[in-house]
């Protein structure tokens, strides 16, 4: 049976999210952000290891993370076609876009064991869906589905995804909207795009990079309607019915 998975992959505030929602939305299929399951991971070791936890070893061992996720649970729930973040069988899809969430995420997902995890949940929770689901992260054309039969590459300039990054915190228009911040705040923020770029790009576990058979899709100039469509036109070519 054929893999009905869409990968999308790409750097932070090239449009994964948003384009892999409304993909899933048009094609009726559903959807699974990778990256609120390592939120999710994040939250509850904040929540029940301690804020402290950087500065020991052995508070924040991949053993003890790992357990920690099983026993709450944390895990992914199917609820209409979005599979949502619960920790200890409560919806966190908000709290774990949190600041202090954001700060430590990182720091959780470069743990060799955690990423197996969630890999291993993201696997199974595919399984699950017989339609197609199309997920979206950094590594997920290249080690969680390298034979998803479409993976898709979003790219977009430093800049214009700090413009974003910027409008998304302010509540604007997000990609393809209207420019947000001053030049100084827009060059502070590429700045960082770039320094997460060099990270994620250099890591020693699934760094990020595009999967040699994935479409590159340079989203600088296009709208998210645009990116939408063109993923959608090469999912009812790749993956008919």
């Amino acid at each position: 049976m054929t893999l009905r998975v869409i990968a999308i992959d790409g750097p932070a505030a090239s449009g994964k999210s948003s384009t892999a929602s409304l993909v899933a939305r048009r094609l009726g299929w559903a959807h699974l952000d990778s990256g609120a399951l390592y939120r999710a991971i994040t939250l509850a070791v904040l929540d029940n290891l301690g804020e402290r936890g950087a500065g020991s070893r052995e508070q924040w061992s991949a053993e003890r993370i790992v357990a920690l996720a099983e026993d709450l649970p944390v895990r992914l729930v199917l609820v209409g076609d979005v599979f949502r973040p619960e920790v200890a069988g409560v919806d966190v899809a908000q709290a774990i876009r949190s600041e202090r969430v954001t700060q430590r995420v990182s720091e959780i997902a470069a743990i060799p064991e955690v990423r197996h995890w969630v890999n291993v949940q993201q696997r199974e929770a595919v399984q699950g869906h017989l339609r197609g689901v199309v997920v979206d992260g950094r590594d997920i054309g290249t080690v969680v589905f390298p034979d998803a039969p479409l993976k898709v590459f979003l790219t977009a300039s430093p800049e214009e995804r700090a413009r974003r990054r910027l409008a998304e915190r302010r509540g604007g228009a997000g990609s393809g909207g209207a420019a947000g911040g001053g030049d100084a705040e827009l060059r502070q923020e590429a700045e960082v795009l770039e320094a997460r770029d060099r990270a994620d790009s250099t890591r020693a576990v699934a760094p990020l990079r595009a999967a040699a058979d994935a479409v590159l899709l340079d989203t600088t100039r296009l709208s998210l309607e645009q990116q939408v469509q063109a993923v959608v036109a090469l999912a009812r070519t790749r993956l008919p019915g």
